[in-house]
């Protein structure tokens, strides 16, 4: 089990993979043949719903059939794990977002959180960002978390935690090619004069990555490396003291 570090969340929220309840669902979602098997049968594409939820402000059910253009919201204490298309969710309680349409049906094109916190997989592709009210990421194929805390004036966290991303808070932009949790803050109000700045690895697993890698026929960049990086939200797989974060450069 990966060292990790809670800042405000639970030991249950970042463990939810272990729960028997899910590793059964997850065993019958790949033995039914996964997204491309249930978009086909036109069968729900939630592979785990633990407690009580909203989509469109209607209570979601295990049957119900997540679609782009749908809004959703988890409440205390629940946990929702869905696929739509090549990308993958493990939405955290208390959260509110949006899966916006992109050129199908089946396809997301902006993952927009309010508040709350999502981790995710994303298969490879063009067009497709997170948007939180801090913080925008321009993803590819990559796997990343997301946490937006309203206590604090709706401060973003953000963690390439593998991949290429473009992340920017406000006129701040940041290239991120991450082989192993790189990690930012969008800022409410300048920190330093900045908005974006590094942050450290929090509230999140490498297994919790690599359960939503799987449910999408992929892996994880250290799965594939067949090895491990240093967590510590400077995105290497080495210690490399040389390597500057890209958000510690000086502001403009």
């Amino acid at each position: 089990m990966t060292q990790h570090i809670l800042q405000g969340r639970t030991e249950d929220e970042v463990l939810w993979f272990q729960r028997r309840s899910f590793l059964s669902a997850a065993a019958a979602w790949t033995a039914m043949g996964g997204a491309s098997a249930a978009h086909a049968q036109q069968r729900s594409n939630i592979v785990e719903l633990q407690g009580d939820a909203q989509v469109n402000g209607s209570r979601l059910t295990p049957q119900t059939i997540i679609q782009t253009g749908d809004r959703l919201e988890t409440g205390p204490g629940s946990n929702l794990i869905f696929v739509v298309g090549n990308a993958s969710f493990q939405v955290r309680q208390n959260t509110r977002f949006t899966v916006e349409r992109g050129a199908t049906l089946n396809a997301v094109s902006v993952l927009r959180l309010l508040t709350g916190a999502i981790a995710s997989v994303w298969g490879k592709g063009s067009n497709r960002q997170i948007v939180t009210p801090t913080l925008t990421a321009g993803i590819r194929g990559t796997g990343v978390y997301t946490e937006v805390r309203p206590q604090q004036n709706f401060r973003t966290y953000f963690c390439n935690c593998y991949g290429t991303v473009d992340v920017a808070a406000g006129t701040d932009r940041a290239l991120s090619r991450a082989e192993y949790h790189q990690s930012f803050w969008g800022e409410a109000a300048p920190v330093n004069g900045k908005l974006l700045t590094p942050a450290g690895a929090i509230n999140h697993t490498d297994e919790e990555l690599e359960v939503l890698a799987r449910l999408v026929d992929q892996r994880t960049a250290w799965q594939i490396a067949g090895k491990k990086g240093v967590y510590d939200g400077k995105g290497y797989m080495d210690a490399a003291p040389t390597n500057v974060h890209p958000a510690a450069t000086p502001p403009r």
